[in-house]
């Protein structure tokens, strides 16, 4: 029996970068709300957004949106000005989040393991030296401050590549992110929200060709390995969903969430950062981690549609 009849907007697509695998998760999401019984409708934002949420007479938000502009608070920000519950963290945790330069002073602030480095910003450009920054050694992690999906980001192995890095983060952002790069294995924890206590998902190991997470490894079919759980030691893997569930509520993230972490060899976890609207496609991570949990595609919906449903008893109250 579905948990409202309230008709359902499921905000997808969008204008960023990552408006593909936007259009892949809501859709994905849509056909499993229409499996559960919702009255819910996919909605491409584009300008006529708000004239598409009349026109639907939407009365709920999913928020399938990635990258800025469904990520960042700003699509909430507009849901709030306007009185419709939507899915997921808030304004100020979302624009948070996905502020890499931000969240990484909140945690480090909070002793939050996080890589150590700098911000060089677009007009600093041309001044800032061939010697990686704030005493950092190569390698290092040049990425745009606010944005997804790895577009943007390079791993700078000498001098030689080092303004070509900058030049590439700054054509997604004014603020180009430059961090230590750690080596060590790729693990990602997903956090899911409700009534009592964020719960931490089992690990996912994703063992990537060269060790680089990029975008065709994440999307291209069969080039990358995902491990569920992470074959990690139980202190470990402890230690890295005790630290995703610290992460999510020091933001203040509701709904679902994942934290991306580097574990070196010797077991020490570092945040790298937190996507507040995760990947659900049929074959995302916080999907495979909800399955191997005991919480189907359908089921994890539903949770995430719950985040919306508090805050409309929230505002009814």
């Amino acid at each position: 029996m579905p948990l409202t009849t309230a008709r359902i907007g499921v905000l997808l697509g969008g204008q960023s970068a990552e408006r593909e695998i936007s259009l892949k998760t809501g859709r994905a999401v849509h056909r499993a709300l229409l499996r559960l019984g919702y009255d819910a409708e996919p909605i491409d934002v584009d300008a006529s957004l708000l004239q598409q949420l009349r026109d639907k007479k939407v009365e709920i938000a999913f928020v399938a949106l990635h990258g800025p502009g469904g990520e960042d608070g700003t699509i909430q920000g507009l849901l709030e000005m306007i009185g419709i519950p939507y899915t997921g963290s808030g304004v100020r945790a979302s624009a948070v989040a996905m502020h890499k330069v931000t969240a990484k002073i909140l945690l480090d602030y909070h002793d939050i393991p996080v890589p150590p480095g700098t911000v060089v910003r677009s007009g600093q450009r041309d001044k800032a030296s061939s010697v990686p920054p704030a005493g950092l050694k190569w390698p290092v992690v040049v990425k745009p401050a606010a944005q997804g999906s790895t577009f943007g980001v390079t791993i700078v192995r000498r001098a030689s590549e080092w303004q070509a890095a900058l030049r590439h983060a700054h054509e997604y952002d004014q603020e180009a992110v430059v961090e230590a790069y750690i080596a060590g294995r790729e693990i990602t924890v997903s956090v899911l929200g409700g009534s009592s206590e964020p719960r931490a998902l089992p690990a996912i190991e994703i063992q990537a060709p060269g060790g680089f997470f990029d975008y065709a490894a994440k999307y291209e079919k069969g080039r990358t390995t995902y491990l569920c759980p992470a074959p990690l030691p139980a202190k470990v893997s402890r230690q890295v969903q005790n630290l995703a569930v610290r992460t999510y509520q020091l933001l203040g993230c509701e709904g679902a969430a994942r934290v991306d972490f580097r574990v070196t060899e010797r077991g020490r976890p570092f945040v790298l950062e937190i996507n507040t609207v995760p990947g659900m496609t049929e074959t995302s991570l916080l999907p495979m981690a909800a399955a191997k949990a005991g919480i189907d595609y359908d089921s994890l919906t539903e949770r995430i549609l719950q985040s919306a449903l508090r805050r409309m008893t929230a505002v009814a109250g």
